[in-house]
């Protein structure tokens, strides 16, 4: 299947991110390529661009569409195998000196979702994968579903999915796993159904949604790794370089304003200390007060667009 991508504020990305030739860009969820193929044409020729993906099927698209038509990769352009939870070890193994720009574009990818036998999508009846790097993780997401306890499932299902129907769903996937396992996406799809009451099933859209991002999240750990690979991306920044951060749903925005937020704090000290005893000094300066979100054009053409918010902040 070809992996499709449509790049999210693509010009707010690259606006904000301000490459030019030259620049080194560090694209740290690479998927197709779609930002990276822009950020590449900008910081050519003398320049480089690193592309991170821990997905097989997304780094060998983007090689494809990075190659530019040839049988290597063009000098400059730099692929690498990992989350970026490894940042660190994987930039320093591959002798990157320092980078002026980060981008984050968070979630599961348009490919990801339309790939039936990954497990993301509840629209297809498929195993319950979820795993974003199948060949290094273990655990799937029906692997949790059998295994947690219903108080865990709970906890998943409200704290990632913010879903108000969380014990309900967990309780009724305890009592449905007790006469056959729960393996597919089409099982758990009628397990929601039948807990959440016919009235707030046809309030908003589909009542899988919440239920499904919970469970990816915690399959792929993707809320524990993102705070840290933040303030990794700050550390390799040059001064005056920055970080560019698409997410698509409020756990994720909630972390990344935190983190902005704490690295841009000045002194704490009361006004009446004549001397700071705090150390406290800023690290960055927030670069969007408010975040940038994609306009109705965008998400007329791209709907998967619509939850979309960038957050960018710059190293002093």
């Amino acid at each position: 299947m070809e992996y499709r991508h449509t790049p999210v504020l693509l010009a707010e990305v690259t606006q904000h991110l301000m490459p030019h030739p030259g620049s080194i860009i560090v694209d740290c969820t690479l998927g197709g390529a779609g930002h990276a193929k822009r950020l590449q044409d900008l910081v050519a020729p003398t320049g480089m661009l690193v592309g991170i993906d821990q997905d097989d099927a997304a780094l060998i698209a983007a090689a494809v569409t990075l190659r530019l038509g040839q049988q290597e990769l063009p000098q400059g352009t730099v692929l690498l195998k990992g989350n970026f939870s490894e940042l660190d070890e994987l930039l320093s193994e591959a002798g990157i000196p320092y980078v002026d720009g980060f981008l984050f574009d968070l979630g599961v990818s348009s490919h990801q979702l339309d790939v039936p036998e990954r497990g993301f999508s509840y629209r297809e009846d498929a195993p319950l994968d979820m795993r974003m790097d199948p060949g290094r993780q273990t655990q799937t997401a029906a692997e949790v579903i059998a295994a947690y306890s219903e108080a865990d499932l709970a906890r998943i299902i409200r704290d990632f999915g913010e879903e108000r129907w969380a014990s309900r769903i967990a309780a009724f996937i305890v009592a449905a796993r007790v006469h056959r396992p729960i393996e597919t996406t089409t099982q758990l799809v009628e397990i929601i159904k039948a807990a959440i009451p016919a009235a707030a099933r046809r309030e908003g859209g589909h009542p899988a949604t919440r239920t499904f991002q919970a469970f990816r999240i915690e399959v792929n750990a993707e809320l524990e790794v993102l705070s840290t690979a933040l303030r990794a991306s700050i550390r390799w920044l040059a001064p005056k370089g920055r970080v560019a951060v698409i997410s698509y749903h409020s756990l994720e925005d909630r972390i990344v304003k935190n983190v902005f937020k704490e690295l841009s704090r000045d002194c704490t000290c009361p006004p009446d200390i004549p001397v700071c005893v705090c150390n406290t000094v800023p690290v960055v300066r927030i670069v969007t007060r408010k975040a940038i979100l994609p306009s109705a054009e965008e998400v007329e053409r791209n709907p998967r667009a619509r939850s979309a918010k960038l957050r960018v902040a710059e190293k002093l």
